[in-house]
């Protein structure tokens, strides 16, 4: 079977159809499994352990969803690829596997996520905006202006282009359907328990930990690729500068975050659209100082001045075209990295 094929199937099969709700996720699967075991790791326990035994607990999790979908991926795979299937069985086989790939990857819903914050403040209906921004962001999205809706739209559209596009088609070139679950599963038990709370920052410990560890190559692969689209894009007459902005700022402002990477992807969009991302913001009802990543050079904007309010709802649109051919540029990376793997 060609790995090639099925890899470029499931990726058009996400830009058409994304992820339907009456359809099956796999990830849905794995968060339950996450919220059970953490329940029975932590039932005789009032609220939590002791760090030491927060912390082992929290490693048992992480080693046992991720060693399980794994091994359960791999045992799929292993079905649905024989070279002995009939033509019919091994066109379904293909049709299954590209449907379990397509499952971790994410264009269409980022893009369709972003989008519909977007149109919102391009309506003016800023209390709509912000409530369709506190479905994809973790902040509190309340009391943010229009500049704010869409400097945190742009932000979560870099981040997640690189957790939820190019690293599953890095781990997927890597080690085929079982290790782009596996990512999957590093990636929903950081979101599910790594957080640095009371509650979480023993247990979740190992789940974070290894987050950051799985994302640390495709987040700079993510940055280098944004680069790329920047260029090859041309959102605006100058492409070469405007790409070279791109790498400067990321080279530069790529480690301004509490995160190891998310910041990479970041500062590599801020450079790309000539804006600031980051800076102060409410978890909670807590303000976070954070770090700016970028300034504001108006490369998004063709001759309309540095009139905030255009700007960034220039720059946001123009997010959405960088993501869609960096989205295409992971795949032709991972197509590549896939051919290396099987020619060696």
């Amino acid at each position: 079977m060609n790995e090639a094929i099925t890899l470029t199937a499931a990726y058009l099969l996400d830009m058409a159809i994304g992820d339907p709700k009456w359809l099956p996720h796999p990830v849905r699967g794995i968060g339950w499994a996450i919220e059970r075991m953490e329940r029975v790791l932590r039932r005789k326990k009032a609220d939590h352990g002791t760090q030491y035994t927060d912390k082992l607990a929290g490693i048992f999790l992480v080693a046992a969803i991720v060693g399980v979908t794994y091994g359960i991926f791999y045992f799929i795979n292993r079905l649905l690829i024989p070279s002995n299937f009939s033509l019919l069985t091994s066109y379904l086989s293909v049709i299954i596997l590209a449907v379990l790939i397509a499952t971790t990857i994410a264009t269409r819903e980022l893009i369709k996520s972003a989008q519909a914050v977007i149109d919102e403040v391009n309506a003016g209906n800023l209390d709509m905006a912000r409530r369709k921004l506190g479905m994809i962001v973790g902040r509190d999205t309340h009391s943010l202006d229009q500049k704010g809706i869409l400097k945190a739209t742009i932000e979560t559209l870099a981040e997640n282009t690189s957790d939820g596009i190019v690293a599953p088609l890095f781990y997927f070139a890597l080690g085929g359907l079982p290790l782009a679950m596996a990512y999957k599963a590093v990636n929903t038990l950081d979101s599910m328990v790594g957080y640095k709370n009371e509650k979480y920052r023993n247990f979740g410990w190992a789940a974070a930990r290894l987050d950051d560890i799985a994302n640390y190559m495709p987040a700079r692969i993510t940055g280098a690729l944004i680069v790329m689209a920047t260029f090859l894009l041309g959102v605006t007459e100058k492409p070469a500068p405007q790409a070279i902005s791109s790498l400067k700022i990321m080279v530069r402002d790529g480690r301004n975050h509490s995160s190891p990477n998310s910041g990479v992807p970041e500062a590599a969009m801020a450079g790309a659209l000539g804006v600031r991302l980051g800076g102060p913001s409410m978890y909670g009802g807590i303000s976070v100082e954070k770090p700016f990543i970028g300034e504001e050079s108006g490369y998004s904007i063709q001759g309309s001045g540095f009139k905030e309010h255009i700007m960034y709802r220039t720059a946001s649109e123009n997010a959405l075209s960088i993501v869609r051919v960096t989205s295409l540029l992971g795949l032709e990376l991972a197509l590549l990295l896939q051919y290396l793997r099987t020619a060696v």
